[in-house]
């Protein structure tokens, strides 16, 4: 009897161990260890991404205990995939979001933290090799350059000389290229002059609307696929006192831009394109709650851009946002 009292609470104790154990490895399953990988605020934009990402990390691991963040910023593309390698060996993540500096340079990195067993979300620049993700975050980059495209052509009544501002190599900026493009083939008296990339940085964009100035005589219209590039070409145009241009169309709402269409301050800034950072957090906040529970994103998910002009821009005037 007594051997049988023993083994059956020995059997108890054993059992015991294992469903701590069992519940020791559920409980470090369900912790997530998030990686976010931003490039630095180097214009305003980025400066908005910036302020969104760090705020999602506030809120959300407030809200949620088994839930880590970590934040990486980067200057350049080297620096983002050195700090990819960094968060995947020694901050041991088990999901990323990522916002890639470029496409083409931050595939592999980013292949490499999937690769070691992450889960990876990427916002905005897509990478050249959609392998390399399990989901993506975006806004309507095909409207972000349709709708500029579409304004400009009603404006100009199907005539006119336009150039434009791209921002960098990425496949981002070539779907917004792409989409302003068709646009302009179905208006043949549009003459589209040049597009360069001016990096979504207001002085490129300076220096890339000087170099327009100088070699184009009459410009009706500039598309700046982005608000920075918008306010750098402005300095430009007001600088060499040209007043053939009757339209300048910015993208992604910053404040200012929102600003001067609510003020009619400027008759040749009348609408803009949105486009905020506030996806960032969106990102974070959808990656971070699937995967504290187990699930997936949708392959793709699509953040409406829409036109912004006086009938509706208080809707998109944040005052105390930094972009």
């Amino acid at each position: 009897m007594f051997n049988q009292t023993r083994r059956a609470l020995l059997a108890g104790v054993a059992a015991g161990l294992a469903l701590a154990s069992l519940a020791r490895g559920a409980s470090a399953a369900e912790e997530v260890r998030l990686g976010v990988s931003i490039p630095a605020a180097t214009h305003s934009f980025m400066g908005g991404i910036n302020f969104w990402a760090n705020q999602a990390k506030k809120d959300l691991e407030a809200a949620h205990p088994d839930l880590k963040i970590t934040i990486r910023t980067a200057a350049n593309a080297t620096e983002q995939a050195n700090q990819l390698q960094d968060l995947s060996s020694v901050n041991r993540i088990n999901a990323l979001v990522v916002f890639p500096f470029e496409s083409a340079a931050l595939t592999r990195p980013v292949a490499n933290v999937k690769r070691a067993g992450a889960y990876v979300t990427v916002v905005d620049r897509g990478l050249t090799d959609t392998s390399a993700q399990d989901a993506y975050v975006a806004g309507d980059n095909t409207a972000f350059g349709r709708i500029p495209a579409e304004y400009i052509a009603k404006t100009l009544n199907g005539k006119g000389n336009v150039v434009a501002l791209r921002g960098i190599p990425t496949t981002l900026d070539n779907e917004r290229m792409d989409a302003f493009n068709a646009v302009l083939k179905e208006h043949p008296d549009i003459k589209l002059l040049d597009a360069k990339y001016a990096n979504w940085n207001r002085d490129d964009a300076y220096k890339v609307t000087q170099d327009y100035l100088t070699r184009f005589k009459e410009i009706d219209a500039f598309w700046a696929a982005d608000d920075d590039m918008a306010f750098g070409a402005i300095r430009a145009i007001d600088q060499a006192n040209r007043k053939d241009i009757k339209i300048i169309f910015g993208g992604a709402g910053a404040k200012d831009m929102v600003k001067t269409i609510l003020d009619k301050k400027d008759p040749r800034i009348q609408a803009d394109v949105s486009y905020s950072p506030k996806f960032i957090y969106d990102a974070i906040k959808l990656t971070a709650e699937a995967r504290l529970k187990g699930e997936a994103l949708p392959a793709t998910t699509t953040i409406p851009s829409t036109l912004i002009d006086a009938s509706n821009a208080k809707e998109f005037h944040y005052p105390d946002s930094p972009f």
